[in-house]
């Protein structure tokens, strides 16, 4: 079994909070990580039907079933629930009492916030960072093929008989609980020129163009694809530093593996001679920190920052002090031009600390204050 890095953050909310929610992507190992750590808890899973008709029809007696508490996997099915979880919580003087779980943010958080709000600590999940894989010895195009899910790394299976499915079983299930899409075909295409879409500026318009629907319909699948943790808008920073800057944010998938399975890209030697392979890097390392963050209980702190003449900060962490900037090149050997944004950075900012994950092997602390990262030089880096 993996160790998860979250393990830690999950065990501490659980000492503070009445009731901890882990949400997270389908198949990123929620259920597996909250059975590990609470291994005396009765585990129920609201997927099953019987069980899941017996908590919504009688709720009070379902949860009376549970006086120390339990694991509810996957309790946005049964909704009716939340509310009667309210007194039981209200009334107990023990934290830890239930581990909920689900892969869909929306409806958890709507029922939580309804119901629960204050009583309950969030842990989100995302599939395996580079740490937790340790198996760094693997070439990115093959990290960026195969993708974080533990599922992957838990035994011998086809990456691509693994995304199919879940690509499928998200469209036919999934979707249906958010959302009463009844184009599933133009929905599909969407999710494949979406992909094709990693680490570039959002353009909706573009998209609903080529999709054939139109811009509301493109920027309500958008909500979709976030709220099931399949893909996310990272923000553009423009608190400072001028008003010429652009305000539109980047989009990303919260796994390289499914990305690169929507583009039909099954082959690391394929995927060398994509034009999508440097999309696809930036995803695998703005995914990374983002990880990092979820795993520590960071709230997300990560932007990018564009002016409107094309410089360009792959990515800023905002540390709560200053905004550290990132770039991030697919490159295996270091040039010139890979420091051009950062040292732009630095002149209009004043900071001399800056870093530059790129795909080569060499880790490099330079005089002007950069520091060049290899990428598995970032398993462990925290900002």
């Amino acid at each position: 079994m993996i160790k998860r890095d979250a393990e830690a953050e999950l065990i501490a909310l659980s000492r503070q909070f009445r009731a901890v929610a882990v949400t997270g992507p389908r198949q990123s190992g929620k259920t597996t990580l909250v059975r590990k750590v609470f291994d005396q808890k009765p585990y129920i899973s609201l997927e099953n039907p019987d069980t899941r008709k017996y908590a919504q029809e009688d709720p009070r007696g379902f949860l009376g079933d549970f006086p120390e508490g339990a694991i509810l996997d996957e309790i946005q099915r049964a909704p009716a629930i939340f509310s009667y979880l309210q007194q039981i919580l209200d009334e107990a003087s023990n934290p830890g009492l239930f581990i909920l779980t689900g892969s869909n943010n929306f409806l958890l958080q709507e029922n939580i916030s309804q119901s629960l709000a204050g009583r309950v600590g969030y842990l989100f999940l995302l599939p395996l960072s580079l740490n937790e894989i340790k198996q760094l010895e693997m070439q990115s195009n093959q990290l960026l093929i195969k993708g974080g899910y533990p599922y992957l790394f838990n035994q011998e299976a086809s990456i691509g008989k693994f995304y199919a499915n879940y690509i499928s079983t998200y469209v036919e299930r999934d979707l249906r609980l958010l959302k009463n899409i009844t184009n599933l075909y133009a929905f599909e295409r969407f999710l494949h020129l979406c992909a094709g879409r990693v680490g570039q500026l959002l353009n909706m318009n573009n998209l609903a163009t080529e999709v054939g629907v139109d811009v509301k319909t493109i920027a309500s699948w958008i909500g979709v694809l976030e709220t099931s943790f399949v893909a996310f808008r990272l923000q553009p920073y423009y608190k400072n530093y001028n008003k010429r800057i652009v305000k539109t944010p980047k989009f990303y998938f919260y796994d390289t593996g499914l990305a690169t399975s929507l583009l039909g890209i099954s082959e690391p030697e394929e995927l060398a001679l994509s034009p999508f392979r440097g999309g696809l890097f930036e995803n695998l390392v703005v995914v990374e920190f983002l990880k990092h963050h979820f795993n520590n209980g960071i709230n997300n702190k990560l932007w990018f920052w564009r002016n409107n003449t094309g410089n360009e900060i792959d990515l800023l962490v905002d540390n709560g002090l200053k905004q550290i900037p990132i770039e991030i090149k697919s490159g295996k050997t270091i040039s010139e031009d890979f420091f051009k944004g950062l040292k732009y950075w630095e002149k209009l900012t004043g900071e001399k600390e800056a870093y530059l994950v790129y795909d080569g092997t060499e880790k490099q602390s330079r005089s002007d204050g950069i520091t060049v990262l290899p990428l598995n030089g970032i398993a462990k880096f925290q900002l």
